[in-house]
């Protein structure tokens, strides 16, 4: 395996760019400048936890445009669904489900659906308030992921800086 491919393994899932987290790498050695081999240690677990924080927010992001579609399609189900058929239910769900995902990717049905959702009281605020209900444990999750990271990262530079304020030195006394 190359050097490269172990990197991306490494420091990037498959969906992010090594280019970015490499110049996001380089920026905080540039800003922290380790005038050691400890510092250059903690550089680098700062430089990873803060692409960790940076993918925490962007999956957070992702989770929250998934979560977003369920509540579009709960609502839609509320307002198309009553007085179906129940041997017309599952049929009339795949169709509540494909114009949920219609919402998110062709903005024609986009606003054509919020219109119909704003008829039947559903506006953004309603539809956010769903969204943050339905996604509240795994908000959490992602909350105790970032606040965790952001900690330790205030620690490596909190090290740093004391690793300059003593001079570098790691020796104890002799």
């Amino acid at each position: 395996m190359n050097l490269r491919r172990w990197r991306r393994r490494r420091c990037c899932c498959p969906w992010e760019n090594l280019e970015r987290y490499q110049a996001l790498r380089q920026a905080i050695f540039a800003d922290l400048a380790p005038r050691s081999a400890i510092e250059w240690l903690l550089a680098i677990d700062v430089a990873e936890l803060s692409w960790e924080i940076q993918r925490y927010r962007m999956l957070r992001h992702k989770l929250l445009e998934t979560y977003r579609r369920k509540a579009i399609e709960a609502a839609l189900r509320r307002i198309d669904m009553v007085g179906i058929d129940p041997d017309f239910e599952d049929r009339a769900a795949y169709y509540t489900q494909q114009n949920a995902l219609s919402w998110r990717i062709d903005p024609v049905a986009a606003t054509e659906i919020d219109a119909r959702l704003a008829a039947y009281g559903f506006d953004q605020d309603a539809i956010t308030t769903e969204v943050y209900v339905q996604a509240r444990e795994v908000l959490a999750l992602f909350e105790g992921l970032l606040n965790a990271a952001q900690t330790k990262r205030m620690l490596l530079l909190r090290e740093i800086r004391n690793q300059r304020f003593l001079g570098g030195s790691m020796r104890g006394p002799r």
